[in-house]
């Protein structure tokens, strides 16, 4: 089955890097679709990862010596937004925005707990567009992800949206300042900060995290049945909460970089194959290091 990237590419609606419509491991639903808060019109935000060739992801392999070499092509991330497609829902058309990651890039985020990058991990079968072996290997040590450091990136995330949901920053303009003049606030950004609680107040609590846990809830502020006053002294007395839970949640106080990097290492071996050329694991540094050692001590009255 091919993914939407490569589909969409073939029809010429897209123009991702050449490589990537044959390498895309894994494409998530995102959006009001992820929450269970959308009609089945509604747009797609479309997250994924895919691999690069070797060359980008192990530079040495090209003989390229950082800090000396100029350096090679480089990928982190491919985005491409309002992609409509006429033929989708049976002629009515669908419009895409695409944010697709190399999947280095993309497990560095997904360890630092950015907010995207694990609900793209947690959607629903349902939200899965594409999921390769490789990308089935992720989502199956997804919780491997997690940690405390999550409580900080999804407060501060909420934070963001309660600025922009009375438009501190920018004045909102079309349909979202339509918006705001039929409810005195944005109810889209309002509903995002009581989501992004709640899901830190989930992973705190078992390590885990249904996105649709609190859909009727979300459903409620985006027909505009909260007031601006009461999302704020949610977003209030949530953060209090959360804090607390931060100090009694059983989650590690930061990631499993080891594991992760070791999960990491065997998707790209699943894809690319044998890695032994392109990576040296620490076991096998440590033990020529001792090999060597062993050596010097054997023959140390020659030196």
């Amino acid at each position: 089955m091919s993914s939407k990237v490569q589909y969409l590419a073939k029809k010429g609606l897209i123009r991702p890097p050449d490589w990537m419509p044959t390498n895309v491991h894994y494409e998530a639903v995102m959006g009001s679709m992820a929450y269970g808060v959308s009609g089945d019109d509604s747009d797609m935000d479309v997250y994924g990862f895919a691999i690069p060739p070797k060359l980008m992801v192990f530079p040495h392999l090209a003989g390229e010596i950082d800090g000396f070499s100029i350096k090679g092509p480089r990928f982190e991330v491919w985005q491409q937004h309002h992609v409509k497609d006429d033929d989708a829902l049976g002629g009515r058309g669908r419009e895409y925005d695409f944010q697709m990651f190399s999947i280095v890039k993309w497990f560095k985020l997904a360890m630092d707990n950015n907010p995207n990058m694990v609900d793209a991990l947690f959607v629903p079968s349902n939200c899965l567009l594409h999921c390769t072996a490789v990308g089935q290997m992720v989502r199956d040590r997804r919780k491997l992800f997690l940690h405390k450091g999550s409580y900080h990136r999804f407060r501060g995330y909420a934070h963001a949206q309660l600025h922009k949901m009375r438009g501190d920053k920018k004045q909102p303009e079309g349909k979202r300042k339509e918006i705001v003049d039929r409810f005195g606030y944005d109810v889209k950004f309002a509903y995002h900060i009581v989501r992004l609680l709640d899901e830190s107040e989930q992973i705190l609590e078992t390590g885990d995290l249904e996105l649709g846990r609190n859909r009727e809830v979300l459903k409620e502020i985006r027909r505009g049945e909260w007031s601006e006053e009461r999302i704020r002294e949610y977003f209030a007395s949530r953060e209090t909460a959360l804090r607390e839970l931060c100090d009694s949640s059983k989650l590690p106080h930061g990631p499993d970089e080891p594991a992760i990097r070791e999960l990491l290492l065997n998707c790209l071996e699943e894809h690319y194959g044998d890695l032994s050329a392109a990576v040296v694991s620490q076991d096998r540094a440590v033990v020529a290091l001792r090999e060597l050692a062993g050596v010097v001590d054997r023959y140390r009255d020659l030196i």
